[in-house]
């Protein structure tokens, strides 16, 4: 199947995955420390009051079958992943809360917050996964360029 074909099929439920994601990590994750918020600013985040992290064992992957393998096989997600950022929303494997992976995925979260909405952001991030492949997309470039190492 054409793989940007599948996308406009699937992007409607890709997005109520992630909005309802991002709002079981506002219900149940922790607020930045002070820390943490500093560092949020420091990537360019403009509201880190409202960003939150749910360390889980494994970031969640679709219910949705056809929605499971279509973002597996664009490499939007998959078993090792570590972080995962959904609007101000954030999940961290247990163990891998680091500088580096965190100002990665708030990061992240500035992206979203210049799109304005979860829908906006992941209509232009899953079709640069479809066209230039996930380490070549721009918006992930960002992110690794502006990793904090400590």
């Amino acid at each position: 199947m054409d793989l940007l074909y599948q996308l406009q099929m699937l992007l409607p439920l890709a997005i109520k995955w992630a909005e309802e994601h991002s709002e079981k990590i506002q219900n149940e994750g922790t607020p930045l420390t002070a820390e943490e918020i500093k560092l949020a600013k420091q990537v360019g985040v403009t509201n880190p009051e409202k960003v939150k992290i749910l360390e889980v064992a494994e970031i969640p992957m679709p219910e949705n079958e056809e929605l499971n393998e279509a973002a597996v096989q664009i490499g939007f997600l998959n078993e090792s992943m570590t972080g995962l950022t959904l609007g101000h929303s954030i999940y961290i494997c247990n163990g891998q809360n680091t500088t580096r992976l965190l100002s990665h995925e708030l990061r992240h979260v500035y992206q979203y917050e210049t799109f304005g909405s979860i829908s906006e952001f992941l209509i232009e991030y899953l079709k640069q996964i479809v066209f230039v492949g996930y380490e070549n997309s721009i918006l992930e470039q960002d992110a690794r360029n502006h990793e904090i190492f400590i």
